[in-house]
This record gives structure tokens, sequence and C-alpha cells, in this order.
């Protein structure tokens, strides 16, 4: 049996320690890293799923950014990742499906994520084309979904980092 809980402090180097595992060498290089750099992920959403003995089996974190004008901010979903040992047991959709009610319940309105369409469609995901994402990225795989209707509508711009008004990197 696996439990989904709110991810603490005391868990942050066992969840690195699991995206190491799980993503390629170099990930923090990647845009998305920049976004997240000196802002904390979001307290309640960023959840980590444990087995019955207390091994860490996935992780997954949420990070606010800026979004061109708007005026409150979008949700970046990512990394979410799942143990080796637990992949193909539908663990990586139960933390997305989860986290993601959550931040519906809690009063977002939009998230975005850097990943593949086919993947993340399934969980209501799509292309956004309004928004710029910090190089290197391709746009193709900048992925929104609206938590309250028409969440994306007229957000478009720049996707910065929460810390500041500032360019992220």
């Amino acid at each position: 049996m696996i439990e989904l809980m709110a991810e603490q402090p005391a868990d942050r180097w066992e969840v690195e320690a699991l995206y190491d595992l799980c993503f390629a060498p170099g990930r923090e290089a990647l845009s998305s890293y920049r976004l997240r750099e000196a802002v904390p992920p979001v307290s309640g959403l960023s959840q980590v799923a444990r087995d019955e003995g207390g091994i860490l089996a996935g992780a997954i974190r949420f990070w606010p950014v800026r979004v061109g004008e708007a005026a409150d901010p979008a949700l970046l979903l990512g990394p979410v990742a799942v143990h080796p040992t637990h992949q193909g047991e539908g663990l990586g959709g139960a933390l997305i499906r989860d986290s993601l009610a959550k931040a519906a319940e809690a009063g977002w309105s939009r998230v975005l994520l850097v990943g593949d369409a086919p993947y993340y469609r399934r969980f209501g995901f799509a292309p956004l084309r309004a928004v710029d994402m910090p190089p290197p990225t391709n746009p193709d795989r900048v992925l929104g979904l609206d938590l309250v209707a028409d969440g994306w509508a007229d957000v478009h711009g720049q996707i910065l980092s929460w810390r500041g008004p500032q360019q992220p990197g």
C-alpha cells in the first residue's frame, strides 16, 4: 500500500536523490529549474508517496511562477518522479491527480509544465501557445491546464520566476 502525503522539509534530500535517480544528469540546467531557484515549492501541493515500510516511492513538486502581466501566479508542475521499482503501477498518475485536486481546492487557477503531451493529455493538459518559456525549451512541450473555467484565457507572455519581476537565470 502506498500513502500520499505532503512533502515535509525533512524529505528534501531523499526527494532530490529520487530525482537524480530518475532524471538525466544535467537536469538542473533546464529552464524550468531556473524558475525554481530561490523559490520554495508550494506547501501542501508538493507531495511524497511512501510504501508500507516508509520508503520513498514517488514525489511531485509545484512552484509558483509569474506569467506575463497576469495578476495571480500560475503553478509550475514538476518534477514528478516514481522510483523504478514502482513504475507502471499508476503512482505517477495518482500523484498528479491528487495534487491537482488539492491545487483546485486551494484556489489556484492554472497549472503549466514542460513535458510530453501524449502522457499529460490524460490529465487535461494541452499545448500553451500564448506563453513563452525561457530557452532552451521546446515550445511544443509547454502544456497548461485550467483549474477553473478559462484559467488560461487572456493569460500570455513570458514565464518568469516568482522571486521577482526580473528574467530568471
